[in-house]
């Protein structure tokens, strides 16, 4: 008995151009529109620290907020405008746009002595883990 299969008339097509157009990605979303961003997230005793990477953001485009244990990260990068006459754009693979990332740590951070610094495309967080208020005993009068 002979093996019947299902013939893909796009297929020899689609080999065809594999490599010439660039396919949509998608990257893990937090929202539509808006790429990812890459994060390592470490633990000391008393200390939380976040790298996150975000080539091509200037420093004053980055926006960082913590609400107890909550931290929200997001930057813009401009595409620059320059045209030069007679030139006509290939290809281009980088990207413009909003990137936004949040995420909840296990524990409230103290905002009063958390830290950024950015270098090189990396933001370096370093956040202090908030003391826990002791039992406090009230006098029964």
């Amino acid at each position: 008995m002979a093996n019947i299969t299902r013939h893909d008339p796009f297929g020899d097509i689609n080999d065809l151009f594999r490599g010439f157009f660039v396919r949509p990605m998608r990257f893990d979303l937090e929202a539509p529109g808006e790429m990812g961003l890459k994060v390592d997230i470490t633990r000391t005793d008393d200390t939380y620290t976040v790298k996150a990477e975000m080539p091509g953001v200037r420093k004053d485009d980055i926006n960082v907020s913590i609400d107890g244990n909550q931290v929200a990260i997001s930057g813009e990068v401009k595409r620059e405008k320059e045209e030069k006459k007679g030139e006509e754009v290939i290809r281009s693979e980088r990207y413009y746009g909003r990137v936004y990332r949040s995420f909840t740590l296990p524990q409230d951070v103290d905002e009063a002595k958390a830290a950024a610094k950015y270098a090189d495309g990396v933001l370096n967080l370093t956040l202090p883990v908030k003391a826990r208020a002791g039992t406090k005993k009230l006098a029964v009068g």
